[in-house]
């Protein structure tokens, strides 16, 4: 892609919605569980790309990573699974551990992941993905 193709195409990122804190968006991230807190709490990915997340539990204590739209933080929030391994947006990572998942985001918008293990969320151990449009679909022909 010619300087001034990936320019337009970032340009238009920025005018759909931009990227969070200037991070460009990244089909790559490692999110750190430490002190029941997420870091980083904020993640830019593009929509319709497979985003391969790095999951690392630094606590004494398990914690899990759920993300998605409110409807499901409700779900979890009054639900019953102890354990989360079959769902790649759903992920269980036991006391100093690390997991990896892979997660498709189809719609861009803003997504929470959040600790749904008793007192975690009001912790403060929640965070945002922001699902931005592709800089790669905007390749001028």
């Amino acid at each position: 892609m010619t300087l001034l193709r990936w320019a337009f195409a970032l340009l238009l990122v920025v005018l759909a919605g931009g990227c969070a804190r200037g991070a460009p968006p990244t089909d790559e991230a490692t999110i750190k569980f430490h002190y029941s807190h997420y870091g980083p709490d904020r993640i830019t990915v593009p929509v319709g790309v497979p985003v391969h997340f790095t999951l690392e539990n630094d606590d004494p204590i398990a914690h899990e990573w759920i993300v998605g739209p409110p409807e499901l933080h409700q779900i979890h929030r009054t639900g019953t699974e102890a354990w989360h391994d079959t769902r790649p947006n759903e992920v269980s990572v036991p006391a100093y551990g690390t997991r990896v998942t892979t997660v498709l985001f189809d719609k861009p918008g803003e997504y929470a992941f959040v600790c749904h293990l008793p007192g975690h969320e009001e912790y403060g151990m929640k965070g945002v993905v922001s699902v931005v449009p592709n800089p790669a679909s905007f390749a001028l022909r």
